[in-house]
């Protein structure tokens, strides 16, 4: 496909036309849902909303928020921005990949990190989970509390993992789609042209993070899931390839549909939705490991030399030739 817009718009119009697309891809996969819900369940457009506003009043309500969710995702976060990018007639290998592929250790550990990281998150999800606001902001806590109830008992009907083929299609709905996704809007996209608006990464990451945790609409966990996406962004900016923050993003969602099945199948007894902070000692271990990773992820994605660098490299080789 060749692109039809100047890559050199403006920021702001990039981010808008993203926007746009994404608006575009939700309209083609309520299209897409409704066609396969009447093949699949027999269930037909009309009766399609009836089904997406009470899914627990519906006996096949689950299944199709599960595919609702996994088409929405597909269509507005992973083929919307890739055809944007192409529209801006940009070379996606080149524009999400500004580095040299890094080992695969590296990129693995990456994902490890997140999960290291977890008892350590833990007291920022408790602290969250339980801030108190001032009268005056009373009916938005109200209004906040009951967006977490409701997203919180939508989340409990569609993830029930009780066989392998099961939790094969939850880490493709819930980890593999939305990494991929999430990340080539968020990281691949808006962090790349924030940083080119703003000319400052640590703002354009920071940013990012936060529209990244406000576009889940759940603020009593806010603040962690914009550190995570903080994180994600720090990864992508030293690795310099796109597929660094997908497995981070993987790993932890995939870790937590894993403990989901797990728990659904009693094979562990806990309590995955707590926002209970972990005990002291985890989190003091959490915390050291998390720190000695994510330094020596900065050392090393440091030493990954930049693609252009390279290709200079090489055209200075063959003159000396």
């Amino acid at each position: 496909m060749k692109g039809f817009i100047s890559k050199d718009l403006h920021p702001s119009w990039v981010l808008l036309l993203l926007i746009v697309y994404m608006a575009g891809g939700y309209f083609v996969a309520m299209f897409v849902v409704g066609i396969l819900s009447n093949w699949i369940f027999g269930i037909s457009f009309i009766e399609l909303a009836g089904v997406a506003t009470n899914p627990a009043d519906h006996p096949q309500g689950p299944q199709v928020m599960l595919l609702l969710q996994g088409v929405l995702q597909f269509f507005a976060f992973v083929v919307a921005p890739l055809f944007l990018l192409l529209s801006l007639n940009y070379r996606l290998g080149d524009y999400l990949n500004q580095k040299l592929p890094s080992p695969w250790l590296l990129v693995l550990l990456s994902g490890l990190l997140v999960v290291a990281i977890m008892p350590a998150n833990s007291v920022i999800i408790n602290w969250n989970a339980n801030m108190n606001f001032p009268d005056f902001m009373r009916p938005f806590e109200e209004w906040a509390r009951a967006q977490e109830e409701q997203l919180a008992e939508l989340t409990k009907l569609i993830t029930r993992f009780n066989s392998v083929p099961e939790l094969l299609i939850g880490l493709v709905v819930f980890a593999l789609i939305p990494a991929v996704g999430e990340e080539l809007v968020f990281r691949g996209i808006a962090q790349q042209q924030i940083h080119r608006w703003s000319g400052n990464i640590h703002v354009a990451i920071w940013v990012t993070g936060i529209i990244f945790a406000a576009i889940h609409v759940q603020f009593f966990g806010f603040l962690p899931r914009a550190i995570l996406g903080a994180l994600f962004g720090y990864l992508y900016f030293w690795s310099g390839r796109i597929i660094v923050p997908i497995v981070a993003h993987f790993a932890n969602n995939g870790f937590t549909v894993f403990l989901l099945y797990l728990q659904q199948t009693r094979a562990i007894d806990a309590d995955i939705e707590s926002t209970e902070a972990m005990p002291w000692y985890s989190i003091a271990v959490s915390a050291l490991v998390s720190a000695a990773i994510l330094y020596f992820l900065y050392q090393a994605y440091g030493h990954v030399p930049l693609r252009r660098q390279r290709v200079a490299e090489a055209a200075a080789a063959e003159d000396r030739l």
